[in-house]
């Protein structure tokens, strides 16, 4: 399998800036396999549950997990933190751009000057780094004040309410 398999055209205009209200009324994409596809509401689920199956649901929550930071230089450095590496939520692994310029135990501060996050050493795939968060507060309180929901590049419009962008 190749990430290119899951590539596909999509216009530009069938992709949804922002969430349906009411939340019942969103798509859904019905495929049972043998027969075509049909497109349904998610208020149309019960009618396909029947007894004995399992429903699974989502109530992840997205966190603002995207810091738009700066080196001592002045430079601009954007951190997305993908995924804690301990308990305590300090230590995360993080996409860092630009990456190949920061060294490890570099800081990055906030616009008032603050230390936000040190550079770490890169993951064993390659392409991320091991960053600590900084500071007392707990790194959520961080991101919550800091931190920006991190959209993927479809969505342009801007996020009015970040509860809205939740399963």
């Amino acid at each position: 399998m190749h990430l290119d398999d899951f590539d596909y055209d999509l216009p530009v205009e069938r992709i949804a800036q922002t969430p349906v209200e009411p939340r019942d009324q969103a798509r859904l994409l019905v495929d049972r396999g043998s027969t075509s596809v049909e497109h349904r509401r998610v208020s149309d689920l019960l009618e396909y549950l029947q007894s004995g199956d399992l429903l699974v649901v989502n109530d992840s929550k997205v966190i603002p997990a995207r810091l738009h930071l700066e080196r001592a230089t002045g430079g601009a450095v954007e951190v997305l933190l993908l995924e804690p590496d301990d308990s305590r939520r300090r230590r995360w692994q993080a996409l860092v751009r630009p990456a190949r310029k920061l060294r490890i135990g570099e800081e990055l501060f906030d616009p008032h000057g603050t230390p936000i996050i040190r550079v770490g050493v890169r993951t064993e795939a390659g392409d991320t780094s091991y960053v600590e968060v900084l500071g007392d507060d707990d790194p959520l309180v961080t991101l919550a004040r800091l931190g920006e929901m991190p959209l993927p590049p479809y969505i342009t419009a801007p996020l009015g309410d970040p509860d809205r962008y939740q399963t």
